[in-house]
């Protein structure tokens, strides 16, 4: 967990991005282990102590999937903006009506407090319009296909349609709105933990905004074992 609660420390000590909020967003693949890693950090992140108190701090996670729709798979950036970047930005806790996906429909509003650092995780959470706001973005580094494939396996054939209309507006959306050339970071799912690499934005720059771990054969080390059986989210 070091190296994890490292990475924590420096996503807190980049300047707030979005009114007071750090968002960091943790964008990739469906099926590539984005809302596990996410708990993970959310852990990590929980464990320091606020910037002014010695205790922890609540760390919100926004869920992509609550903003989505069976219509508007991508088309979400307006009700984001108008819900949660709005508020955020005015320094104001944010409100959203989740989706519920059984019911296809959206649901009564629920809180998303101000905090110093707030995780947003979904695909499409670092698309073009909310890059301005985010403090870091982190990118699964799985494939396409082998994500699609496990998400597959994970939700069974009773879904195989819903998938089938997903990846074809996946891939039309990251043609032409891509995240991962803009990560800070990439997090690769090993045996033993989570790799982190350089991210095409910080190579760029040619200087490492994050930078972990003393694992020079790994570039930024390796962080937080994952549970058993592995990630088993999207």
């Amino acid at each position: 967990m070091e190296d994890l609660d490292r990475l924590a420390r420096t996503l807190r000590a980049r300047p707030p991005s979005c009114g007071p909020v750090r968002l960091v967003a943790v964008d990739g693949h469906a099926g590539s282990g984005k809302s596990t890693f996410t708990a993970r950090l959310r852990e990590a992140l929980a464990r320091l102590p606020g910037p002014e108190a010695p205790v922890p701090v609540p760390v919100p996670v926004l869920h992509l999937d609550d903003l989505a729709s069976h219509e508007e798979l991508f088309d979400w950036t307006g009700r984001l903006f108008d819900q949660v970047i709005g508020p955020l930005a005015r320094g104001a806790d944010a409100r959203y009506a989740p989706y519920d996906w059984n019911e296809r429909r959206f649901t009564p509003a629920r809180a998303l407090p101000t905090a110093p650092v707030v995780l947003i995780e979904g695909v499409g959470a670092g698309r073009r319009a909310l890059r301005p706001h985010l403090a870091a973005l982190l990118w699964m580094e799985r494939d396409a296909e082998d994500s699609w494939l496990r998400g597959r396996r994970r939700d069974g054939e009773g879904l195989t349609a819903f998938w089938d209309g997903w990846t074809a507006a996946e891939t039309r959306h990251f043609s032409a709105d891509p995240s991962r050339p803009f990560a800070d970071a990439l997090v690769r799912e090993r045996p033993q933990g989570y790799e982190l690499l350089p991210g095409p934005r910080t190579n760029a720059r040619q200087n490492q905004i994050i930078t972990l771990g003393d694992h020079p054969a790994v570039g930024w080390g390796v962080v937080g074992k994952p549970p058993p059986g592995g990630p088993n989210s999207a």
